[in-house]
């Protein structure tokens, strides 16, 4: 026995001393072609003859000073060559399942091997020899690491052939290295981001085979200096990365002990503010999205293609994750597999929620939580990501910057008494009482499976568990700072107003009860259509309420379609939704399978202030700051800045409209002991953003700089002298007059003009 063992280690051992042995290493000679011409798509394949080309050694490149061989730009410094062509053959006797593909690559670049792509980064689909790359930001400095099947080559000989495009004409520098090991694994899900707070994240993926567990990170690209390893041998690897920096960003690559198995341009978080801060938070939300259908596939592609480079912070999923029993084969092959080749799952931090079909991988119904919904995803049961820890699994609460998230279980039985989540006594809604009276975020952002409204591919007035959330649930959240409720269930898009009160069946409600604004909310200048107003001090005024099930396929309605209380509903196109929240504004915004955004709207919080601003003196200036993200014009001014500097001029009322004339804050000064100031030396520059009155009762010097955009008026009783260093830029409104404090008590004349 003892000998067997010894074999068998001495086994493994040589697999992994052989699968680390290059294919193709650094240093190899290749065939190149810098020329800068058009090669169509021929030079990729086979039986291309690529012998009029150049010959060297990796690495290729110019600019860096670490090239092997330098290849040409053409000459000229300002139009340099965009495209360089690689190829190499190479012969292989026995396939190993799994190759290590390894490239440094300055700035985008494509790999084919016998004609067929396998590794693409910085660089859009369907390029040609003009296609610029769409980022530089290593230089070509790191190797770039993916898993790729052996089935893409076979016994005998084989040809790769790159492209790298520059990201400019103009660009000082292009890198190329390669690299091609055999190797026993591969990442066959994910990886994925679970759990994700201000200081640390969850990394998970699964392996072919059992392996042991690495993961480096850090804060640079090209140093991952930090590692968490595991060297037990196990499919699923779940990884806690501790002790990091709030709103940081961090690259990560994911591997075994011996080996880097995937480490891409793509593979980074961003970790989350501080719980309470204000950040503009990008979430995606995916429902009934798990079908392997071709809509599910367009839906993400046009989300992707719509918030282009932008970082998308959180990714929600409303239930209904993999069709069409939840098994873990399907989770597979229609929810991991259609998405962690693209960057959103290897990026963004994902919460889901159950719905029916999840269930329906259990043995005993919805009483049976031992299904793959609930090993296949880290849930925050214990309130490691904020919230009042529930305990369960199948329904917690997090926070991310001011927005309180609440993910429900609207199918499954609880264990006590079989209780579902419309029992008015069941855990988890005692526990969601206790969680909303224990928020204190600005947002409150609920989710679940069944919606309380709907007509399309369900009924809520005809289906239980529909129902009997409307009348038992929705009159809980009217109670509590809910702004906004999102569920999947019906394969279709169905948006209300602002609405409250409604818990009956379609016929009973009623707009003017039931809507506290006949507003679209679509907040574009079309009539009507002002955002959604609420303030945090007051009673909640109501709920907008989102059906957002078509993110996998869509179609399905009822006789009564569209449902009355929805005020815009969509049946023939899948989509995602699609969240900006950033301080007191919240934009939402349905993105179809076409790409057309169907439907959108706003809603704003402690907006439309009226503020009195008492101030001992009238020596110190104030800033004015209106109180919604947006556009802005002052009354009776040119400024359209959303702060104002203003000098403090008794009873001065300043007011600030947005374009649409949705909204107005008014600003009123009070001075309570005015005061003429005997004389200003003024050095510190002035802001652009400023209307600013300056006053004495002897003399002003000033050798400060006016800048582009101020409105300034100097105003003594002796003398204004201008120093050398004074400057007023181009845009500047500037008045210099002998008048002494008239003004001190009067109102700012707003109509004074230059001369």
């Amino acid at each position: 026995m003892i000998f067997r063992l010894y074999l068998f280690l001495f086994y493994i051992v040589a697999q992994q001393i052989f699968a680390q042995t290059p294919i193709i290493s650094s240093g190899n000679i290749w065939k190149y072609l810098d020329n800068g011409t058009d090669q169509s798509t021929s030079w990729r394949n086979t039986g291309f003859n690529d012998e009029a080309w150049s010959s060297g050694a990796s690495q290729f490149g110019y600019g860096d000073g670490d090239e092997a061989t330098v290849v040409s730009y053409g000459g000229n410094q300002s139009n340099k060559h965009i495209t360089t062509y690689f190829r190499k053959s190479f012969s292989i006797a026995t396939l190993f399942p799994y190759y290590r593909l390894r490239v440094k690559r300055d700035d985008g670049i494509v790999v084919y091997i016998n004609g067929n792509e396998v590794f693409r980064d910085n660089l859009a689909t369907n390029q040609n020899y003009q296609t610029l790359a769409s980022l530089a930001t290593d230089d070509g400095n790191i190797w770039l690491e993916t898993t790729i099947a052996g089935t893409n080559l076979q016994t005998g000989t084989n040809v790769i052939a790159v492209e790298v495009h520059q990201t400019a004409v103009t660009s000082s520098d292009i890198s190329f290295d390669f690299e091609l090991l055999p190797s026993n694994y591969t990442v066959s899900r994910g990886p994925y981001l679970q759990m994700g707070t201000s200081n640390s994240m969850q990394i998970r993926w699964r392996t072919n085979i059992g392996s042991t567990t690495q993961v480096n990170y850090g804060t640079n690209a090209a140093n991952l200096s930090n590692n968490v390893v595991d060297a037990t041998l196990t499919t699923e690897h779940i990884v806690n990365l501790p002790n990091l920096s709030p709103n940081t960003q961090y690259y990560y690559s994911v591997g075994t002990t011996t080996e880097v198995l995937q480490a891409t341009e793509l593979n980074y978080f961003i970790t989350a503010p501080i719980i309470g801060t204000e950040k503009k938070t990008r979430v995606w939300i995916t429902g009934d999205c798990g079908t392997g259908a071709p809509t599910q596939t367009a839906v993400k592609e046009k989300f992707l293609n719509y918030v282009g480079s932008q970082y998308i912070d959180l990714w929600l999923l409303l239930g209904d994750n993999a069709y069409s029993s939840g098994f873990d084969s399907e989770y597979q092959t229609r929810f991991f597999e259609p998405y962690q080749n693209d960057r959103i799952m290897k990026q963004t931090v994902l919460f889901p929620t159950p719905g029916n079909h999840d269930y329906y991988a259990t043995n005993t119904a919805q009483t049976d939580h031992i299904m793959p919904y609930y090993s296949n995803f880290s849930l925050p049961s214990n309130g490691e990501v904020g919230g009042v820890p529930s305990g369960h699994k199948e329904y917690y609460s997090y926070n991310y910057a001011n927005i309180h998230f609440v993910s429900l279980d609207s199918y499954g039985k609880e264990t006590a008494s079989n209780y579902r989540l419309y029992d008015a006594t069941s855990p988890q809604i005692t526990w969601l009482k206790a969680d909303l009276a224990a928020n204190t975020q600005k947002w409150t952002i609920l989710y679940w499976h069944h919606p309380p409204y709907t007509m399309g591919s369900h009924t809520s007035d005809g289906e239980n568990e529909l129902k009997f959330i409307r009348e038992n649930v929705v009159p809980i959240l009217e109670q509590y700072k809910v702004d906004l409720v999102l569920c999947g269930h019906s394969h279709n898009y169905e948006r209300s107003r602002l609405m409250k009160g409604h818990t009956g069946l379609e016929p009973t409600f009623n707009v003017t009860l039931h809507n506290p604004t006949t507003s679209s909310g679509k907040y574009d200048g079309s009539t009507d259509s002002c955002p959604y107003i609420k303030t945090s001090s007051l009673p909640n005024t109501g709920i907008i309420y989102v059906v957002a099930g078509s993110a996998g396929w869509a179609g399905g309605t009822q006789a009564s379609y569209p449902h009355d209380a929805m005020y815009f509903s969509h049946t023939s196109n899948g989509g995602s939704l699609y969240l900006e929240i950033e301080a007191n504004r919240l934009d939402a915004k349905w993105i179809a399978d076409d790409g057309v955004i169907r439907d959108k709207f706003t809603m704003m919080k402690d907006v439309n202030i009226k503020q009195t601003i008492t101030q001992a003196t009238n020596l110190t200036n104030i800033t004015l700051n209106a109180s919604w993200i947006g556009n802005y014009a002052w009354q009776s001014t040119n400024f359209n800045t959303r702060s104002l500097i203003v000098s403090p001029i008794n009873n001065t009322q300043y007011i600030v409209k947005d374009g649409s004339q949705c909204l107005a804050d008014t600003f009123l000064i009070q001075i309570t002991n005015p005061n003429c100031q005997p004389a200003w030396n003024l050095t510190s520059p002035i802001a652009s953003n400023s209307l600013l009155k300056y006053e004495a009762g002897q003399n002003i010097t000033a050798n400060n700089l006016l800048n582009s955009g101020a409105n300034v008026k100097y105003n003594a009783a002796k003398a204004v002298v201008l120093l050398p260093g004074f400057q007023a830029q181009n845009g500047v409104i500037f008045i210099a007059s002998i008048g002494g404090c008239a003004n001190v008590n009067a109102q700012w004349k707003s109509d004074e003009k230059s001369p």
